[in-house]
């Protein structure tokens, strides 16, 4: 399958400018927990980035869809490591899932496992907030080059303790509730060198509120 044929069958990947690879984003009015969180003053999801800017042009929420409907195509695994590898050969060695959207099901996350293991030169990184579907897998099962972490659901909160990596929102000026401090509210909004989202010796994340 060439590049172009795996970008049609799965809409392509976006280029997050903070991060420092590719990702692969969804809508997030389809977000299973996020829809009900977006509603809740003081959530981590209250007032959604994804939700507004170039987020909601006609033709970015046009391109998120294709990609929803995508992910039911038998050959979105294949295309997806297909286009992952070849950014892959550019340098682009980290991949985020969703900067925008959420898991939709759990053969949803069992297919992005078959991704992972397909593209094992790249690392990835996948946040998430659908406990439900996190609780139905066993860690150890989870490829080695994925760190999945579950996301708290309110500003301040603390992380889970079910689930070994997680990350966390707090308040400006707020010391980190546990793991590491994202450095990105200092450094022009970008990861720069830090790549605490994708190591798993990092057990929590925390963002600071923006």
């Amino acid at each position: 399958m060439k590049v172009s044929e795996a970008e049609a069958i799965t809409g392509g990947l976006s280029k997050p400018s903070k991060m420092p690879g590719f990702s692969y984003n969804l809508p997030a009015k389809r977000c299973l927990t996020g829809a009900k969180l977006v509603k809740v003053p003081g959530s981590t999801c209250a007032g959604c980035y994804a939700l507004k800017g170039r987020y909601r042009f006609k033709n970015v929420q046009d391109a998120m869809d294709r990609r929803l409907q995508a992910i039911d195509h038998p050959q979105w695994v294949q295309a997806m490591a297909i286009q992952i590898n070849s950014r892959l050969k550019h340098g682009h060695g980290w991949f985020r899932w969703h900067d925008s959207g959420d898991l939709q099901s759990e053969e949803h996350l069992l297919k992005i496992f078959e991704v992972c293991s397909l593209t094992p030169g790249v690392k990835h990184w996948l946040p998430t907030r659908e406990a439900q579907f996190l609780k139905l897998i066993d860690p150890a099962e989870v490829p080695p080059n994925l760190t999945i972490r579950f996301s708290s659901h309110m500003i301040g909160q603390r992380p889970v303790g079910w689930f070994p990596w997680t990350s966390t929102v707090g308040e400006p000026g707020a010391a980190a509730a546990a793991g590491r401090l994202c450095p990105a509210s200092k450094q022009d909004n970008k990861c720069q060198s830090c790549r605490a989202c994708w190591d798993r010796k990092v057990s929590n994340v925390e963002y600071v509120k923006h």
